[in-house]
């Protein structure tokens, strides 16, 4: 199976997931909405796990979010957190299909997650955990700067650098552009007061695979 297709998951796939692991789980309901495109789940799921081994508790928001999984998945995964938004300028038709049958597997959930579609981020508040799987060029830096100024917790996924726009804190001349970008956004988020941890998920699922993940230094081990 390749992990990054962009097909879309249907529900004669889902006896491709066996077992009652907590993926399998997952897969066989995003086969049964039958809207959502196999590397999403992936990334979702790999981003998620990574992020829940280091940050509990909290409200999620999931900033630019498409069809709203990694809010969920966060929620599935650490049922301590209270609620999620889920926000986009442009949330797809199928994203309600797609809540429909993660409820139904998960029926803690519902009430939890909200759908935002608008123009204007949420208001971010410490405490919160701001993730962001793939938002745009410069909206990544948006995303970082609005939950430092808040002391939320971060993680993001970079993709779609803009090289020659974004700030690449002179080491374009040592790493390739999008490597500089990525270490100049992981020394901004230090010198806002913040502990920093980089990862990578498999690059069969994405090429886009680096993870910055930030931690206020208040919050370290509390």
């Amino acid at each position: 199976m390749d992990l990054g297709s962009k097909n879309r998951l249907t529900p004669r796939q889902a006896a491709l997931f066996t077992g009652e692991g907590l993926f399998a789980k997952l897969a066989r309901a995003a086969c049964a909405a039958g809207c959502l495109p196999r590397k999403e789940l992936y990334e979702a799921w790999e981003m998620a796990r990574r992020v829940r081994r280091r940050v509990r508790g909290g409200r999620v928001i999931d900033w630019a979010c498409g069809h709203g999984l990694l809010a969920h998945v966060m929620l599935i995964l650490d049922d301590t957190s209270p609620s999620a938004v889920a926000f986009d300028t442009r949330l797809p038709q199928s994203a309600e299909k797609l809540q429909y049958a993660l409820v139904n597997a998960w029926p803690r959930l519902r009430d939890k997650v909200s759908l935002v579609e608008s123009t204007q981020g949420p208001a971010v508040k410490a405490g919160d955990v701001v993730v962001s799987c793939h938002a745009c060029g410069g909206l990544t830096d948006e995303v970082l700067h609005r939950a430092a100024a808040a002391r939320a917790f971060v993680a993001v996924m970079p993709c779609c650098h803009d090289v020659g726009g974004s700030d690449d804190g002179g080491l374009a001349g040592w790493l390739d552009g999008p490597l500089a970008i990525d270490a100049t956004r992981c020394a901004h988020l230090r010198q806002a007061g913040y502990h920093v941890s980089t990862h990578r998920i498999s690059k069969e699922v994405t090429p886009k695979n680096r993870l910055l993940i930030g931690i206020p230094e208040e919050r370290v081990g509390a």
